[in-house]
């Protein structure tokens, strides 16, 4: 089961910044809940989503850049076990 803490938040939060990945909480209306600005490496989370939302919105992106490039192992690691959880 995911734990929906900031403690959690701030772990996804660090495994996107060992992939170089800056992240911004700003706010905007993304209806996903997070913009990726790819070719600078940054993402954008909606700075009035709650917990939960930023954390369902960094695990979805973590998969999606695990599809298309080379996570760090821990990152890799991370992803096996949210796609774990979810089944």
């Amino acid at each position: 089961m995911i734990k929906y803490t900031p403690q959690y938040l701030q772990k996804l939060e660090d495994l996107l910044k060992e992939n170089n990945y800056s992240i911004r909480n700003e706010k905007g209306n993304f209806k996903s809940g997070y913009c990726i600005l790819e070719f600078k490496r940054v993402i954008v989370i909606n700075k009035f989503s709650s917990i939960e939302s930023r954390i369902n919105a960094l695990i979805e992106i973590l998969k999606e850049l695990d599809e298309k490039e080379e996570l760090t192992e821990d990152a890799k690691d991370e992803v096996k076990k949210i796609s774990k959880v979810e089944k």
